[in-house]
């Protein structure tokens, strides 16, 4: 009886996923928050479907916006300054509110992500 209790339960837990209304979130303008090695770093960005424009401690750049579904979108950087800016990123949506979403990124071809939010400020 146990036993089958337990496997109604894990099989329930499976089941659920986190809600994502990622087209939400492919135009606005948002601040991000991410933390590197103990330390957090803010951005502002503003996104349309085909370009992003973020300022980072005092720098902005501009990138390319290529949507690979609904939830997950490769950045391309338009004008790179430097061998790492010529690199693409590949940020996957993990979850989503009303104003907020939770994702993950990294260059591509690298197994290191990185986990981040960010809000909705316009």
């Amino acid at each position: 009886m146990k036993l089958t209790i337990l496997i109604l339960l894990l099989s329930l837990s499976s089941c659920y996923q986190a809600e994502r209304n990622c087209s939400d979130y492919h135009y606005g303008t948002f601040e991000s928050t991410i933390t590197i090695e103990g330390k957090d770093f803010t951005s502002i960005f503003e996104r349309n479907p085909s370009l992003q424009i973020e300022t980072f401690e005092g720098k902005t750049d501009s990138s390319e916006v290529r949507w690979i579904n609904d939830c997950e979108v490769v950045f391309r950087t338009i004008n790179p300054k430097g061998m790492l800016d010529k690199k693409d990123i590949h940020l996957k949506i993990l979850s989503t509110t009303d104003s907020t979403y939770t994702f993950e990124y990294g260059y591509i071809g690298s197994p290191t992500k990185q986990k981040g939010i960010a809000k909705r400020i316009d």
